[in-house]
């Protein structure tokens, strides 16, 4: 039998995902058969998920935080919504987000019984705060703003969704799963030290080159946390807060050793590269007559006629498109100026059709 290789990255421009770091991948060799979810009794491995936080923490803005690092992205929104839930004891909870949240929350609607109210965006593909206002009521748990959204790479108003949430006596919960490694460069306002949000979700296997999986949810207070323990009697630690059992205890060790090689300096110096990558692309398709739509992190958006579309992913281009219809194009490490280059040179083929003789 053949063995099989993984797949490569050169002409991946869709994925949030990334080749890890060398020192996060020989970490993850190391913790390969260790599971955080019994810290009592893998301590080396609780141990480095106690800097993982730490190091999280920092990033974020928040001097202490509580939490773990969890599968991804779809575990850390649904737990932040079950804690919620569970602090809050309502008979019929609901959760307000803009339309441009994760495809995550509708699970977690559906496995939590939360009814999901979503409310559209505004002209810039941000949270509409008037439509938020509206939507909530004396049974909303909890408000999602999402700082990095997965389709437009836009940042909603933190701050002002945070008022509004607490207004209403519901918790506020920020997804910067893909952008949390990026925004800490940036002017905007989308973490712990900018607005008091209540939880967060920021994934180190995606800006963060740590393996998958390697997600992270982080809590202002320990109560909210404590709000997802259950009793553990058959294992060393007495209870456990994560919504699974056993954990990837090299996810938790990668995202360790990622963050050690790379916070600050390699993150800054990665982000800046991309985002010159990404308004470098944006430019060149708007220069052929793409409708685009300007990057304000290093993601693109555009209009790409089907045919065209199709016709990248028939020469192994793997893109896809967002709920509207636009090709995205997300400016990964892995991306190089070089890939977009061919990318675009392909394209310049396609467009031009068939040669004449």
């Amino acid at each position: 039998m053949q063995r099989a290789a993984p797949q490569q990255f050169d002409r991946v421009l869709s994925s949030m995902c990334t080749k890890p770091h060398p020192a996060a991948r020989e970490a993850a060799e190391r913790f390969l058969a260790t599971n955080p979810g019994d810290p009592a009794t893998y301590q080396a491995v609780a141990a480095q998920e106690e800097d993982a936080l730490a190091s999280l923490g920092e990033i974020t803005g928040l001097d202490e935080p509580h939490g773990y690092i969890a599968s991804g992205g779809t575990e850390a929104n649904i737990q932040a919504i079950r804690a919620a839930r569970n602090l809050v004891r309502d008979d019929n909870p609901n959760v307000v987000a803009p339309e441009s949240i994760h495809f995550s929350f509708q699970k977690a609607a559906d496995v939590l019984g939360v009814e999901l109210r979503i409310v559209p965006v505004d002209g810039d593909y941000r949270a509409d705060t008037e439509a938020v206002r509206e939507a909530v009521d004396d049974h909303t748990i909890l408000v999602a703003g999402v700082a990095g959204t997965t389709e437009f790479g836009r940042v909603d108003p933190i701050p002002e969704l945070t008022d509004i949430a607490h207004d209403a006596g519901a918790l506020m919960h920020v997804d910067a799963a893909w952008g949390g490694f990026i925004l800490p460069f940036t002017d905007h306002e989308w973490s712990f030290a900018h607005a008091p949000v209540d939880s967060m979700t920021i994934d180190p296997h995606k800006y963060g080159q740590a393996v998958v999986p390697a997600g992270g949810l982080l809590f202002r207070n320990k109560e909210v946390l404590d709000a997802l323990a259950v009793d553990t009697p058959y294992l060393e630690s007495a209870s456990q807060a994560s919504l699974t059992g056993t954990r990837s205890g090299a996810g938790v060790a990668s995202a360790a050793a990622a963050m050690r090689e790379l916070w600050p300096d390699g993150y800054r110096e990665t982000y800046e590269r991309q985002q010159a990558n990404a308004n470098w692309f944006y430019n060149e398709l708007v220069a052929r007559g793409y409708d685009a739509v300007e990057p304000e992190l290093p993601l693109v958006a555009a209009r790409l006629p089907e045919p065209e579309f199709d016709s990248l992913r028939d020469l192994g281009w793997r893109i896809s498109r967002t709920a509207s219809g636009e090709l995205r194009v997300v400016c990964m490490p892995h991306v190089t100026r070089e890939s977009l280059r061919a990318f675009l040179a392909d394209l310049d083929d396609i467009a031009r059709g068939p040669a004449r003789n």
